[in-house]
């Protein structure tokens, strides 16, 4: 049997406490820590999309406090449900993606994983192991394991059925291979957000069902994104990526409201409980400026994601850009400056279609050499420095 480190009681209170929603059963899994075994933690992706955002920091950062006392994370690649998608398009959450798309996905994914997690101690397994040598016996083996009744019970699956939604079997059969996996890696403990609940629930009942012990389920809180009301999420466009350039994501730590300060400090950083109850103080008597936390806040962030340096020159950056309302010291260079505004925003990034620099332009988003410009079709010499919004700047060349 492997051994891992054997924790102290006050080891086991900082897993099980901080940034944790609920864990299924909290008595078995103080016990498994306690018995001193390595345990194998299970952590999935779907390589739908290849880039992770600071919510799902949240999760690697409790799976990275679980390998420093010897346990490893077997990371799972979701290759071969990816490449079924959803064929009936009814979720854009779930593309079809081709077998060469996955991998691109998958090695950028893997790489931004590995800014958090401990690459030494992480097994990386991949579904097509297993699904492609499934058949269609070993589907309906799988599917004669649970009831339609016990699917229903998924939140979303009995809200469109009672209001006469489609549901597609595809669908139902995804939380039933992610609890498949479970049973390939034989895994102890599942990590997920709390609105990944219902899948891993179906992970310990098909465990019990083969005669595995059931895993225990991790469930860490949403973090909430920049626009102070839903879940960080790219496809709403309110996250902060892992990959971020450190300015970037400087600025982004800096837009979020101020009622999600201490949330982001005790989710996704290693500022201690001590300090999170003085910030909380000082924030409820008005005797700390929020923004004096943020910039702390950015500062964590940044440097646990690259480091102090960078973390220095993201704020440096931050205050002569956004405070103090000067043009950077260091300017992106961009191409084609022979073309129309509309469309050199677009080349260069700074406006996803041609439609919504159309409209930045026409909003007086955009400056040329510190003038605002509201024509769409005007072109300017080189070494024009172009300006949009908070979005950054950027020089013709």
């Amino acid at each position: 049997m492997d051994i891992s480190k054997k924790p102290t009681e006050m080891d086991i209170s900082r897993l099980l406490k901080r940034g944790v929603a609920e864990i299924i059963i909290e008595e078995e899994m103080i016990a498994l820590l306690r018995s001193g075994r390595k345990l194998r933690l299970k952590e999935g992706f779907d390589p739908s999309f290849p880039d992770i955002h600071l919510g799902h920091m949240v999760t690697l950062k409790k799976l990275r406090q679980f390998q420093e006392l010897g346990h490893k994370v077997i990371l799972i690649v979701g290759d071969w449900t990816a490449q079924i998608g959803d064929p009936s398009g009814a979720s854009v959450t779930r593309p079809m993606l081709s077998a060469e798309q996955v991998k691109v996905n998958a090695q950028t994914y893997m790489e931004q994983f590995f800014k958090v997690v401990d690459p030494g101690q992480t097994e990386v397994r991949w579904q097509s192991e297993w699904f492609g040598k499934f058949n269609l016996s070993d589907v309906i083996r799988l599917t004669s394991r649970f009831t339609v009744a016990q699917m229903l019970a998924r939140e979303d699956f009995s809200n469109r059925y009672s209001t006469g939604r489609p549901i597609a079997v595809t669908e139902l059969l995804y939380p039933l291979l992610q609890a498949y996996d479970s049973v390939a890696v034989r895994a102890d403990v599942e990590f997920g957000g709390t609105d990944q609940k219902f899948n891993l629930l179906v992970g310990r009942e098909l465990q019990s069902a083969v005669g595995q012990r059931p895993q225990q389920v991790f469930l860490a809180p949403l973090l909430v994104g920049t626009d102070g009301t839903q879940k960080m999420s790219k496809s709403l466009g309110n996250y902060i990526g892992v990959a971020e350039p450190p300015a970037e994501m400087y600025g982004k730590v800096m837009s979020i409201t101020d009622n999600l300060i201490l949330d982001y400090f005790e989710l996704v950083t290693d500022v201690s409980d001590e300090e999170l109850d003085e910030f909380k103080c000082r924030l409820d008597d008005g005797a700390s400026n929020p923004m004096l936390l943020k910039k702390r806040l950015a500062r964590e962030i940044v440097t646990q994601l690259y480091d102090r340096n960078a973390a220095g020159e993201a704020e440096a950056h931050f205050t002569r850009v956004f405070q103090e309302r000067k043009t950077p010291e260091k300017i992106k260079e961009g191409t084609a400056s022979n073309v129309p505004l509309r469309d050199y925003l677009v080349i260069n990034r700074l406006a996803k279609s041609r439609s919504e620099a159309k409209r930045l332009i026409e909003q007086g988003a955009v400056e040329a050499d510190g003038a605002k410009i509201t024509d769409v079709d005007w072109t300017f010499p080189k070494g024009t420095t172009i300006k949009v919004g908070k979005r950054g700047h950027i020089r013709s060349t």
